[in-house]
């Protein structure tokens, strides 16, 4: 198994805006080979980073995502608007699960 957070940036008057931009992600993500898990974390204070989770079964079914025509097209919005999205960054962390339940 293999593990990615992606921590996303966003001032908190921006974190709605970023949440429901992801409201529809966990349905589509269903249909991505090799994903096991979605979840969007939304932090309990406003100190901490909004956080994308995925849990897959090997890093080459992510690697195959994120090379994927359906990564483009779920980002090319993003890409085209950043002018208006409320999020100044991001950074990914990757992990590799030799145990879990």
């Amino acid at each position: 198994m293999f593990v990615v957070f992606n921590e996303l940036h966003v001032p908190k008057e921006g974190r709605q805006n970023v949440e429901n931009r992801f409201s529809n992600s966990a349905e589509k993500m269903k249909e991505i080979p090799g994903c096991l898990d979605f979840m969007f974390l939304t932090p309990e204070d406003n100190d901490n980073y909004q956080i994308v989770l995925t849990k897959w079964e090997t890093r080459e079914s992510y690697e195959a995502w994120v090379n994927s025509d359906e990564f483009k097209e779920a980002h090319r919005t993003r890409r085209a608007n950043l002018d208006k999205s409320p999020t100044t960054g991001n950074k990914i962390y990757t992990y590799n699960v030799p145990h879990h339940l």
